[in-house]
């Protein structure tokens, strides 16, 4: 039997702009068409597309799904396994979110366990929750909200004054490098952003590069961000963000030559 592109679209739960996409970048070419011209697809079509929906739940690249399904010399045994490792890495990584958010939800208080007078005398003016319900609005749900808040509620007073005198010194160092001229993708510049995100490790959430890369990015286009890194000096927001993603690459590289 054969099938309309319509039809697909609606077994595989796609846009047919989807299929069309695939049809047009040569990952998923229909075998057949209508006397009219129209798109026809067989049955092995729609496997091909399980094994396409497949590796994009994983998170795969559309052109490093393309080299795994036309590989030539791939055995169909070997295909199965490395989708069932791949599940069973993803399974072990949603059971250790499913902990983290029940740590959370067993915390019988969750936030800055401070008293008003130590708030004051560590923040000032300022008030550390003063976005907590943004903050809860747009992370809620993540295992990494749930981190922050977890460990959050186990700071003391000295733990904050701790965490601010890192951020001051991180902050001293990236505005004298900014006022030296130098540039995002230097060696200087990375290694602070590196330092940046292994600060938010170790006092917040597990952040790697790609979580990385997204804060870089909320840093430039969320305007409170923005103010608050351009007030150490104007322009560090964009130029963190870049010096951000240019660690991520140094990192992404270093990893590809040790393979």
């Amino acid at each position: 039997m054969d099938y309309s592109v319509g039809q697909v679209a609606g077994f595989a739960g796609v846009t047919v702009r989807t299929l069309h996409h695939y049809d047009g970048i040569g990952l998923l070419s229909p075998t057949g068409r209508s006397r009219a011209g129209h798109r026809r697809y067989g049955d092995g079509d729609l496997d091909r597309l399980q094994q396409i929906l497949f590796y994009r739940e994983l998170g795969f690249p559309l052109d490093e799904i393309a080299v795994l399904l036309d590989d030539p010399g791939a055995d169909p045994q070997e295909h199965l396994r490395r989708q069932h490792r791949l599940l069973a890495g993803r399974i072990a990584e949603l059971r250790k979110m499913a902990d983290a958010v029940e740590k959370a939800m067993e915390a019988q208080k969750m936030g800055i366990n401070l008293t008003p007078e130590e708030k004051f005398e560590v923040f000032g003016d300022k008030d550390p929750e003063a976005h907590a319900e943004e903050a809860e609005r747009r992370w809620g749900g993540t295992a990494e909200y749930a981190e922050s808040q977890r460990r959050a509620a186990r700071y003391t007073k000295d733990d904050w004054k701790r965490m601010q005198a890192e951020v001051a010194e991180w902050s001293e160092s990236y505005v004298a490098l900014m006022e030296a001229g130098e540039p995002a993708t230097g060696e200087r510049a990375m290694d602070l952003a590196e330092a940046h995100r292994r600060h938010v490790t170790g006092w917040f959430h597990e952040c790697g590069i790609e979580m990385h890369r997204c804060l870089g990015e909320m840093y430039v286009s969320d305007p409170r961000f923005r103010a608050f890194y351009d007030a150490m000096r104007p322009g560090l927001a964009g130029h963190l963000r870049d010096a951000i993603e240019a660690n991520a690459r140094r990192i992404e590289d270093g990893a590809r030559n040790q393979d």
